[in-house]
């Protein structure tokens, strides 16, 4: 995903260097369900995925340092020159261009924290690194540690990176007389665009649309914001600051502070705030989460590292939810609630705080969802979009079924 992005502006050449971005497993830990099928680097903040952010600043492709079972659809690529970058660092002008000049067997950190280090050596996940020649990065860092950092960061994410898409190129005109924008040189429009009757606000931040995307009337959006490819934004929708909605999204009701990776679904009313939905995701109509506690006390999640609820330091912290889940209709999701991959969620009152990969059912009971009969539900989702699942996204999910058992243990 993001290719509607990276074909405007970036140019790719071949590297001197061969850059992969590498996984930290205990961050990974703390990323999950989001990472339980992805590595770090393929998580959307902003408008593009942390790779496509790399991708576009270095102007070379990128490979994934990751764990085994996702290596066959996230390939390693090595080389003889291979530059490491800490995946769970976010990437601006400066911190890419120290690791340009970066000579070999050399490294940078900061605070104690790898960045990238430059070697020939062919490094695996969990690597130990000791050089001699040591850079400590006298800059501001951002790093994406913790499930909240996805929502806490996505507005300076989506300001930076509408920049960078934006840079020295024109908007797609806006025909629409009935459509109000405020602050339009904020507003940026891809080729295909339809808008009809909707408020634009970009006064506190901007706000970007997708090619081919859908803004129906009634809606409004307040920036920042980001509207992926081919997304629809349904009738009278409320989108509020800080929310990306990733490519073919359709989503309607009201959102805030939330992320939609891609391919997910929230189409009819319900609130969903300080969130992120994975790829293939759906929420029925009137799905709302709880992002705040009646006791105004800090918001608590489950960490697969440590098999506990942690404190998030949050009073606002709403729901994670992994790739391929659904909910029924009237679901209603807690305070900090961590749903994992390919779960189908039904049933009255609040659902559990934690719901592992592979669950059927609501509050009263949840059942082992059967590995057959979720995948026919999954090849029936992405036949819509004439999108099949490979063998190697198969046996992804087989993984994750098979070793469902470590995510409570």
């Amino acid at each position: 995903m993001g290719l509607y992005v990276l074909e405007a502006f970036l140019f790719y050449f071949a590297p001197v260097m061969n850059t992969i971005l590498f996984d930290s497993p205990h961050i990974r830990d703390n990323l999950k369900p989001l990472t339980l099928t992805r590595p770090i680097a393929g998580l959307r903040l902003g408008i593009l995925t942390l790779a496509e952010k790399w991708e576009a600043g270095l102007k070379a492709k990128v490979s994934f340092l990751t764990e085994a079972y996702l290596s066959r659809k996230f390939q390693v690529d090595y080389g003889v020159d291979n530059l490491y970058i800490n995946a769970s660092v976010l990437p601006d002008y400066q911190i890419i261009e120290e690791i340009k000049n970066l000579s070999i067997n050399n490294s940078i950190t900061k605070n104690g924290h790898l960045i990238a280090l430059r070697t020939e050596k062919k490094l695996d996940i969990g690597f130990e690194w000791e050089f001699s020649s040591l850079r400590e990065f006298q800059g501001e860092l951002a790093f994406l540690r913790h499930l909240p950092d996805l929502f806490l960061l996505n507005a300076n994410e989506i300001k930076k990176d509408f920049l960078s898409i934006t840079k020295d190129r024109k908007s797609a005109e806006i025909k629409d007389s009935g459509t109000i924008l405020y602050n339009l040189e904020n507003v940026f429009l891809e080729d295909g665009v339809y808008i009809k009757a909707a408020v634009i606000n970009a006064e506190n931040g901007p706000v970007y649309i997708g090619k081919n995307a859908v803004i129906q009337e009634g809606a409004i959006i307040i920036g920042p914001a980001a509207i992926g490819e081919e997304a629809i934004v349904a009738f009278g929708a409320r989108i509020r600051p800080n929310t990306t909605l990733g490519p073919v999204c359709r989503v309607g009701g009201e959102v805030g502070n939330s992320i939609f990776h891609a391919y997910a679904n929230k189409a009819h009313d319900g609130f969903l705030g300080n969130s992120y939905l994975g790829e293939w995701c759906n929420l029925g109509a009137n799905t709302n989460n709880s992002n705040l506690k009646n006791d105004y006390s800090e918001v608590k999640l489950y960490n697969y590292g440590t098999k506990n609820l942690q404190g998030t330091g949050e009073l606002f912290c709403g729901t994670f939810i992994g790739d391929y889940t659904k909910a029924g209709i009237s679901t209603m999701f807690n305070t900090g609630t961590i749903a994992g991959v390919c779960s189908n969620i039904f049933g009255a009152g609040f659902q559990a705080k934690f719901i592992p990969s592979f669950s059927w059912g609501g509050p009263d009971h949840y059942a082992e969802y059967r590995f057959e009969k979720a995948i026919q539900v999954i090849e029936a989702t992405m036949a819509r979009r004439d999108i099949h699942l490979s063998e190697a996204e198969l046996e992804i999910l087989n993984y994750i079924r098979e070793n469902k058992h470590k995510e409570l243990s």
